[in-house]
């Protein structure tokens, strides 16, 4: 048969044939090509998605009645329909692959659940005093970027330090612009006030020049020089001076210190270990930039029933550097599949050359081992924490009457001040926890509700929830959909949320209301269900606590959520609705004319005026204020 064109899709047409049989049969039309393999259940639900070098051996190997692990062997079982798609190199394959497996999440394939970009340190260079500040996102604006760090709380604990040692300034250029005084900052001792020229702009760069050479692993020459500074200070006995040096060089000590292990012989290097058991995986990744330990992050992959640790190392890498640049050096606790394709791979997404590597001894090896050992202790961790959740989940079923344990526990809240910037907030718990990926805001967009309407608000968040999952899973295929409801309030909220699933068609899921009960206390919590007598659990039992952190996390999300929306509708001017006015030329037109009012009585020749602002702009900006007036 000849292969048909790069990218051609084909799908076996054989419905009555399952398992070995109908793998057996796709066998038949493939040739040697490179590509990506699909395996599907007679529900159409994707079970596994692989790649392969040569889909017509790859693909031979299931078509083998026996020899197979009990994972792969429950996956072909289940096998009902395949598709294939060819690509032009097996490099490419891998790339299709992992983006498959991040849309489709297959149950039988290894997937990284946790995929949230990490910090960097920024020491702009957009002003002739650059700001040193913390950094998540595109690095789409000018300056030096250092990092990832392993967590916020990493940045703001070596920002804090940096602070104390080069008194580098973290306020906004509007900020900086805008002092006649120094702030608190400066008077305790964590800045230098270059805003009211307390600093010149030499002796500010060489404090960032000496702040970028720490960065980089460079800090003996910054120690040596303040020692060398302090000592000429105490010569010239001036004490306090020297004593501000003093305390300088301890907080660079504080943070060299705070680091833990700083590699002598790594200068940059990702440190990814895995520890599995019990079918479940933890794995640690440490980060080593300019010989200092940056942090280190867990991740609990999901192992595809049952795969060893070549496969969930390697798809582990694959997904977690999908938008993350790799350094040039990662150090491995496990060997991988196919490590000369991943290394092919990680050095194109890097542009220049990764290397990959399991280390047996020496430094390089003890990094590894500290890794590992982390990821055993927080594996051990998890599996004890989840144990106790499962007990907790037990014992909620068993009080509210459900006829199982639940997998996914929805709690809703709302928060507004007399009904003004009111939001609706869903939390979501599971087995695993609070699923916080899984955590939803609603705004509030009801013109017609009366202030403070709880339940129009209810109604409201419930109705577009309940609506979006009925047109995106109406046969509840997925695990999108609860299985307990929890609502703040008493009798009445929950007739309300009755009554709305029950317009709805969704008359099938248990909800609990958890009202405060008499004088308000904790511990004294009613619960309420639709048809049934409230009633209280005793006041030390661990249900009666899961519930209320439950309704506590709720509560915090949807508090949360109100006063975002109350700040960014305080901070907002009539130039957020100017149409190609954006975040900059704001700024610009707001720095020029110092208010929103002023612009808007501004005439065209005084907005092209305006640095930054262009004549099309400036038309732009006047004709929005004509108009409106």
């Amino acid at each position: 048969m000849t292969q048909p064109p790069d990218g051609d899709t084909r799908q076996s047409a054989a419905p009555a044939l399952t398992g070995h049989a109908v793998i057996a049969d796709a066998v038949r039309h493939l040739d040697n090509s490179p590509g990506v393999y699909r395996m599907l259940n007679a529900a159409n639900e994707v079970l596994y998605v692989g790649k392969a070098r040569n889909l017509k051996a790859r693909v031979s190997n299931y078509a083998r009645p026996s020899g197979h692990s009990a994972r792969i062997a429950r996956m072909i079982r289940e096998t009902a329909q395949m598709m294939f798609l060819t690509t032009r190199a097996e490099t490419e394959a891998l790339l299709l692959e992992q983006n498959l497996i991040k849309q489709l999440k297959p149950r039988y394939n290894v997937l990284l659940r946790d995929d949230k970009s990490f910090p960097n340190i920024l020491v702009s260079q957009s002003h002739a005093f650059p700001q040193i500040k913390k950094h998540r996102g595109k690095k789409s604006e000018p300056g030096n970027y250092y990092g990832p760090f392993a967590s916020a709380g990493a940045v703001n604990r070596t920002l804090n330090q940096l602070q104390k040692v080069f008194l580098l300034r973290n306020c906004s250029d509007s900020m900086f612009e805008s002092r006649t005084r120094p702030c608190l900052l400066y008077q305790i001792k964590r800045c230098s006030a270059p805003c009211v020229g307390y600093v010149g702009t030499g002796d500010y760069a060489a404090l960032v020049s000496d702040a970028e050479r720490f960065l980089q692993g460079r800090s003996t020459r910054v120690q040596a020089e303040l020692a060398r500074q302090m000592a000429e200070a105490s010569a010239a006995m001036e004490f306090e001076r020297a004593a501000a040096l003093r305390d300088r060089i301890r907080a660079l000590t504080n943070v060299q210190s705070s680091q833990g292990i700083n590699p002598r012989g790594v200068a940059e290097a990702d440190v990814v270990a895995l520890h599995m058991e019990g079918g479940q995986a933890c794995v640690q990744v440490f980060f080593i930039r300019a010989h200092q330990n940056w942090g280190n992050r867990d991740f609990y992959p999901r192992t595809g029933a049952g795969a060893e640790e070549p496969e969930v190392l390697q798809a582990f890498l694959a997904q977690f550097y999908d938008d993350k640049e790799p350094p040039r050096l990662i150090l491995l606790s496990h060997p991988i599949e196919d490590a000369d394709l991943m290394t092919d791979l990680l050095s194109q997404r890097a542009g220049r050359k990764v290397v990959l590597g399991v280390p047996q001894r020496g430094e390089k090896a003890e990094l590894v081992e500290n890794a590992a050992r982390n990821a055993r202790e927080s594996l051990a961790r998890r599996m004890s924490e989840s144990a106790t959740q499962s007990k907790l989940l037990d014992g909620l079923a068993e009080a509210f009457g459900l006829d199982g344990p639940p997998t996914r526990i929805e709690v809703y809240d709302n928060s507004h001040i007399q009904g003004s910037d009111a939001v609706g907030g869903m939390i979501v718990a599971g087995a695993e926890g609070f699923l916080k990926s899984q955590y939803r805001k609603f705004n509030i967009r009801g013109q017609d509700l009366t202030p403070g309407d709880d339940f129009g608000m209810m109604r409201e968040v419930l109705t577009r929830r309940f609506t979006r999952l009925l047109k995106e899973d109406p046969d509840r295929q997925t695990d999108a959909w609860p299985d307990l409801l929890l609502i703040d309030g008493g009798a009445g909220q929950v007739s309300a949320v009755q009554g709305i699933l029950e317009e709805l068609g969704v008359e099938d899921i248990p909800m609990v209301g958890v009202a405060k009960g008499i004088d308000r206390d904790a511990g004294k919590e009613e619960f309420h269900r639709p048809g049934q007598q409230p009633f209280a659990l005793r006041h030390n039992d661990p249900v009666l606590y899961f519930v209320q952190r439950l309704r506590d996390e709720a509560h915090r999300w949807a508090i949360g959520a109100h006063r975002a929306k109350r700040a960014k509708a305080v901070g907002a001017t009539p130039l957020d609705d100017i149409p190609g006015v954006g975040a900059t030329r704001k700024r610009a037109l707001l720095q020029h004319f110092g208010s929103a009012k002023a612009v808007a009585r501004a005439g065209l020749a005084d907005l092209e005026a305006a640095p930054g602002i262009s004549s099309a702009i400036a038309r732009t900006v006047h004709d929005f204020f004509h108009a409106k007036g």
